[in-house]
């Protein structure tokens, strides 16, 4: 795989931040991460609490500073923007997509976002920058448990400017101010993929509910 980094410089060399990624195979976080990693920052993900009960798995996860979630109904007080704050007082980079799952989008374009990521950033004052990778459904298909390493693949990571959500501070942080922060951020995101795409997105975002889709799962 050959990996092309564009605006690696805008990914700050210090301090917390988000990284908010598109999402449309399950190799994604490793190419991201893998940029991140090659800029100089180490990435953090969230990761299921019960894979750090695992013997080697756990020790590993524990070792890289990933972050331990427990799933919804869990010990109270376990939810993800409550673990993840750990990532923000040690001023590192944590991923997160935004989409929760892979894109229904047919034609891989960013789909409706949920909020847990602009939830943290406005909670904590942290910037939330997004990124867009391009070249990865190559590597790995959508759904697919196939890598194709050979011949080598072209994937490109883009990353953007910090999205400026001063509009949203010291609103209540109630579902329509996150809802529409959240499509900001889906915006910047998308205009990044635009350009690496040299294409246009739909005018309207892919919404699972309004099609009879799943939130999760194969669609």
């Amino acid at each position: 795989m050959v990996l092309k980094i564009e605006n690696g410089d805008k990914l700050p060399g210090s301090g917390p931040v988000i990284i908010a990624p598109n999402h449309y195979s399950e190799i994604d976080p490793v190419v991201v991460g893998l940029a991140i990693w090659k800029l100089g920052r180490a990435p953090r993900f969230l990761a299921k609490a019960s894979l750090f009960r695992v013997k080697i798995l756990g020790w590993m996860l524990r070792s890289s500073g990933q972050v331990p979630v427990e799933r919804a109904g869990a010990t109270r007080g376990s939810d993800p923007m409550a673990a993840a704050v750990q990532v923000a007082d040690r001023e590192q980079v944590l991923v997160v997509c935004p989409e929760g799952t892979l894109t229904r989008d047919p034609a891989m374009w960013p789909m409706r976002g949920k909020t847990g990521a602009v939830r943290l950033a406005l909670q904590h004052g942290i910037p939330i920058h997004p990124v867009a990778h391009w070249g990865t459904q190559k590597v790995m298909a959508r759904y697919s448990k196939k890598i194709h390493f050979f011949p080598p693949k072209t994937v490109r990571v883009r990353f953007g400017d910090a999205v400026d959500l001063s509009a949203f501070a010291g609103r209540p942080l109630d579902g329509a101010t996150l809802s529409a922060a959240t499509d900001v951020v889906m915006q910047a995101i998308t205009r990044e993929l635009e350009e690496l795409r040299d294409e246009k997105a739909p005018a309207t975002r892919w919404d699972p509910t309004e099609r009879g889709q799943t939130e999760t799962g194969r669609f």
